[in-house]
């Protein structure tokens, strides 16, 4: 047996980071390690460029109740040449200086409406984790700010083999019990016994969070059948 915690991520709208240009910002269909890590660390008070090597040791499982559907939204980002306006002391006097010599570009931003995730993580500290999530010091996103949660997250500690088990004790929203949301795909940190011709890569592996830098990193996909048994209390 392991100890688990799992908890649920649900929001209205959900943007899980792709690798992002200047011009586009996507979304995974699923939060990633580095996601989940980041959320965690919000609620307990780590800011980003603060210490993460506990959570780091964490093992990390995601099952997808919902990936949501996808959304794009149109932004316009305005930049000011350094021929027109150096070393300006903030924004309002660079586009002063900048005068009608401001570029403008358009950006897309990518979301995921309606998404709904179990989360499993194990390893030290979890009790001290799950209060943190009951009572987050930083409000907590589903990516970005504009990405609030729409329901607790409901954290549970439990002693069950693996991280599969573990999800089907996540307690969904109630809006969510009677349409008997269904996980048919859990990602998950791979065990070191693994093959890794069983495993998937992806850059959600934070190596320096202040600078938004991240590494490629192997996970294990894995085809299941969760069906959570909990509500959450409203």
């Amino acid at each position: 047996m392991r100890e688990h915690l799992v908890f649920t991520l649900a929001a209205t709208l959900g943007a899980m980071g792709d690798l992002a240009g200047h011009e586009r910002r996507g979304s995974w269909t699923w939060p990633g390690r580095s996601a989940v890590l980041g959320l965690v660390g919000a609620a307990l008070g780590i800011r980003r460029d603060g210490d993460f090597s506990a959570l780091e040791a964490l093992r990390v499982a995601v099952a997808v109740f919902e990936s949501g559907g996808a959304l794009r939204d149109y932004h316009t980002v305005q930049t000011v040449p350094t021929a027109r306006a150096r070393r300006p002391q903030s924004r309002p006097e660079a586009l002063r200086a900048a005068g009608d010599g401001v570029n403008t570009t358009i950006t897309l931003r990518d979301y995921r409406t309606c998404p709904l995730y179990g989360v499993a993580l194990s390893g030290e500290g979890l009790v001290s984790i799950a209060e943190a999530l009951r009572r987050p010091v930083f409000t907590l996103y589903l990516g970005r700010k504009a990405c609030t949660l729409s329901a607790p997250l409901a954290p549970v500690l439990v002693q069950v083999p693996d991280a599969a088990q573990a999800l089907a004790q996540v307690r969904v929203p109630p809006w969510w019990a009677e349409a008997a949301p269904l996980a048919r795909v859990l990602y998950a940190d791979l065990e070191p016994d693994e093959r890794a011709g069983f495993s998937e890569t992806r850059h959600d592996r934070a190596l320096d969070r202040a600078r938004w830098h991240f590494a490629e990193r192997r996970y294990a996909r894995h085809t299941v059948e969760i069906r959570p048994a909990l509500e959450a209390s409203p």
